[in-house]
């Protein structure tokens, strides 16, 4: 190693240190700007567009709109929702596959939001809740048809058999 080189390499790692010393004194000057996360929680103001974790749409009558068709399990690329079905059978015979369990994995969920986009009838949708912290991952899977899911009504007797009573005015 030359002098010259010495010098020139004592040079450059001064110039870079000064360079380093003169962002770090920028950000020294500004303005700090703290998130009291804990104690702003009723000030908190959350994106609406921000997806923090899946949920099933219910209607006032405690009903949801799953048809159990399967398109969000088959669009989700990394597995995260598991459908689970039965077949019941209707007031009239025919038979009709129903929701049994609708398992979502949050630990393992990418939050692309394409099963909400491929739901054909809106069943799903993301939420604000971004406070999901657990000890235990087993806890991030959640089953989101938590409401029970109710009966079909039978038919009345006299429109099954097929006596029809007139209503007089």
């Amino acid at each position: 190693m030359t002098i010259k080189d010495y010098f020139s390499s004592l040079f450059k790692g001064t110039w870079s240190l000064l360079q380093g010393m003169q962002v770090t004194g920028k950000e020294l000057v500004t303005p700090k700007i703290t998130k009291q996360y804990p104690e702003n929680r009723d000030s908190l103001v959350i994106p609406e567009r921000f997806r923090a974790t899946l949920k099933f749409v219910y209607d006032s009558e405690g009903n949801h709109k799953c048809i159990a068709c399967g398109l969000c399990q088959m669009n989700c690329p990394n597995g995260t929702i598991h459908i689970d079905t039965k077949m019941v059978e209707m007031p009239d015979g025919k038979k009709k596959r129903k929701l049994d369990k609708y398992m979502y994995d949050l630990g393992s969920c990418t939050f692309c939001q394409l099963c909400v986009l491929s739901c054909p009838h809106g069943a799903i949708e993301f939420s604000n809740d971004f406070e999901q912290a657990v000890f235990t991952r087993d806890k991030l899977v959640q089953q989101l048809n938590y409401l029970p899911e109710k009966e079909p009504a039978p038919a009345p007797a006299a429109a099954a058999n097929g006596d029809a009573t007139k209503i007089e005015k």
